[in-house]
């Protein structure tokens, strides 16, 4: 279910992206302050600057809203991490700045991440399914950082769950802030997470 497939009368792409971003923005709100099912469409339109007839010009339905949110915060994710990973780079400084670039583009889309994580079961099983296979190819991009940038022969199971752990650390920051950021800012948590993974790396090489 890619975003192209959720239909539009309007033939304008450009247009069906500017009014997908408002809807999108709209309803990010309105889901974190009533949640996916107490929210109307009537809402999500209002929230999003037009008309409730012009909202069913660029969804079908409700649940479409949802999957564009979803949709759109792994778009933006796999932007980021594309610019932010050279496959080339075979150093721990590349993985280190793959990690940061993540971490902050978690703490721009705090509102998008805490929304797909409390919503996403709300979406069809072909949708989730899309969904979640988008987020198998952000990790599969870790896993291959994680290989080129760590010295000496690890696991393919090892460079999985790193990698998962990673993923899940910066979503964390969105859906845990309520209490992280008593303690710490994104550039304190960021660096903390880094330091904890090197860390672990080191202590398992000396006991090999």
């Amino acid at each position: 279910m890619p975003e192209k497939q959720v239909p539009s009368t309007i033939k304008d792409e450009a247009l069906v992206s500017k009014r997908r971003n408002q809807m999108i923005k709209g309803a990010v709100t309105l889901f974190i302050e009533k949640g996916f099912h107490k929210t109307t469409t009537r809402e999500i339109a209002k929230a999003s600057g037009f008309s409730i007839g012009t909202l069913y010009e660029y969804i079908r339905k409700k649940e479409d809203v949802l999957f564009l949110v979803c949709d759109s915060i792994y778009q933006r994710v796999k932007e980021r991490m594309e610019d932010a990973i050279d496959p080339h780079q075979t150093s721990v400084q590349s993985l280190t700045h793959a990690i940061r670039s993540y971490f902050q583009l978690m703490d721009d889309m705090q509102d998008e991440v805490l929304v797909m994580y409390q919503e996403v079961k709300s979406l069809s099983r072909d949708a989730q399914d899309y969904v979640l296979q988008k987020e198998r190819d952000m990790v599969a991009m870790l896993e291959q950082v994680i290989v080129n940038s760590l010295p000496g022969e690890h696991p393919e199971e090892e460079i999985k769950l790193i990698a998962n752990n990673i993923f899940v650390q910066g979503q964390m920051w969105g859906f845990r802030r309520w209490i992280l950021q008593r303690t710490f800012t994104i550039e304190s948590y960021t660096d903390t997470q880094i330091q904890l993974l090197l860390k672990g790396l080191d202590k398992e090489e000396t006991l090999q």
